[in-house]
């Protein structure tokens, strides 16, 4: 009888430490001190992800994916669309990037991802007129390699490629945006031609994040007070609601059948005021046991295939969108799981397992020194520390919002510090700062040791982000 209870004991353990059929998630490496790769696919692994989405071909993400038998979406960033509407271009990308891996005990390519969201209104029609025939060269150069009829080329597209009228505001009434309705359409057909996917990325975070006036209720899969009345059917919730307006422009633009892959959806847990742990675990925990229901939504039940946005936070992707942009990941900088999540869809309250065999930069830290005299340069120092490392955390609605200006300036120095790989001299700031043996961390507050990792390329600013830093230390110091 023991062994018995052993054995279901074990089945039923590897039942909830398996990631639920369908589920994804992205791997994006724009960090200061990315993880190496190799950690990062046992860190798929050991939390049961089958599948992974990328947003380029880095040779070190691939060659640690080699004979991990997890299925991968490969990418080529929106920089390379032009590039790419040269066939011969395309076809020595192919030969680089996919069939190189092509092998037995190689990478598990099932898509290649051209561009992302390249049609965003923020873009200014940049990639419009290139976009299609880097699709078509993509996937012509897959069928000339021979590997057409098992790797499709997919566009992964922002939810606002379509909408409904405001005058009915409906998913039912959904249609492809009216500028780049023909374009849509033509890709659409390509797509269909190919039996390859439409991508789109749907982030319930954004609908609160863009109107205060949006109920909190409805970004999440729980019920609703005031749902939406379509057609007899009661929309609970926005993740539904667009992904209908997907369905319905699909069909009206005469392909109604079309699979539908969700590219990203998430919901971060800093940066912003709706960005926290406790938001973001009760949105995963509803999408998880929707998935694992194959549940679909009321236009399209079934099963859905989704990628969770994202793995690991990224300390290094622009913040033009919102402070809110290097904290999407179910896990830390380091790997460590943030909050409670069952990618199983069983409603367990347990951690993710994190990654292993992590080392770390000394345990040191970069402080405000309470003895400096001349305080006169402690804002530009801070500024100039947030302009070269990552300070979204001290936003307002932030984990570190409640530290007062000592704190702000020793959270400041410590970030450009762990991002210099605690060199020696980036710890001077004018006589304002000193290194401390004594974390610094204070309630929701954490001020990280960076992993002992190659740092990336140092981080530039953009105009942006260095106008966001000053408008958030201006207030700090008003």
């Amino acid at each position: 009888m023991v062994g018995l209870r052993f054995l279901v004991w074990v089945f039923l353990a590897g039942l909830l430490g398996s990631a639920v059929d369908g589920l994804g998630v992205n791997w994006g490496t724009m960090a200061t001190h990315r993880l190496p790769p190799n950690i990062v696919v046992q860190l798929l692994k050991d939390n049961g992800f089958k599948k992974v989405k990328l947003f380029d071909a880095d040779e070190s993400s691939m060659k640690a994916l080699a004979g991990s038998n997890i299925e991968v979406m490969v990418a080529i960033p929106n920089n390379m669309l032009a590039t790419m509407t040269s066939y011969d271009s395309a076809k020595q990308w192919v030969k680089k990037n996919v069939t190189r891996y092509n092998f037995s005990g190689g990478v598990n390519i099932k898509y290649v991802a051209v561009g992302n969201e390249p049609f965003l209104s923020s873009y200014n029609n940049s990639f419009l007129n290139v976009t299609l025939p880097a699709l078509q060269n993509i996937q012509r150069a897959l069928n000339d390699a021979g590997v057409g009829s098992t790797i499709k080329a997919t566009v992964p597209l922002n939810a606002d490629v379509y909408n409904s009228p405001s005058n009915n505001n409906v998913p039912s009434a959904g249609r492809f945006r009216t500028d780049i309705n023909d374009l849509m359409t033509q890709i659409v057909q390509f797509l269909n031609e190919n039996s390859a996917p439409f991508t789109v990325n749907i982030y319930p975070f954004l609908s609160l994040y863009g109107d205060d006036n949006f109920p909190i209720d409805f970004a999440f899969f729980d019920g609703a007070s005031n749902p939406i009345e379509d057609n007899g059917i009661q929309y609970t919730n926005v993740f539904d609601a667009n992904f209908d307006t997907l369905v319905s422009a699909l069909k009206a633009a005469g392909f109604g059948d079309m699979p539908i892959l969700v590219g990203e959806v998430g919901w971060p847990t800093d940066g912003d005021k709706n960005a926290n742990n406790a938001y973001a675990q009760r949105f995963y925990a509803g999408i998880m046991k929707r998935i694992a229901l194959n549940q679909g939504t009321p236009l399209r039940p079934g099963s859905i295939e989704i990628y969770l946005f994202g793995l690991i936070d990224e300390d290094a992707k622009s913040i033009a969108p919102g402070n809110f942009e290097r904290h999407w990941g179910i896990f830390r900088y380091d790997g460590q799981p943030k909050f409670p999540l069952d990618l199983s869809g069983q409603g367990q309250n347990t951690f993710l397992v994190g990654a292993k065999n992590v080392e770390y930069l000394p345990q040191k830290w970069c402080v405000f020194n309470p003895n400096a005299k001349d305080l006169s340069k402690l804002g530009d120092n801070i500024n100039y520390a947030c302009t070269f490392s990552d300070c979204t955390a001290l936003g307002y609605g932030s984990s570190c919002n409640n530290l007062d200006a000592n704190g702000n300036a020793s959270y400041a120095f410590n970030m450009y510090f762990q991002a210099q790989n605690q060199k020696e001299g980036s710890c001077i700031f004018q006589g304002l700062a000193m290194i401390t043996s004594q974390n610094a961390s204070t309630g929701s507050c954490d001020f990280v040791v960076q992993i002992a990792a190659s740092p990336s390329p140092a981080l530039v600013p953009s105009l942006v982000s260095v106008l966001m830093f000053v408008m958030v230390l201006t207030v700090f110091f008003l």
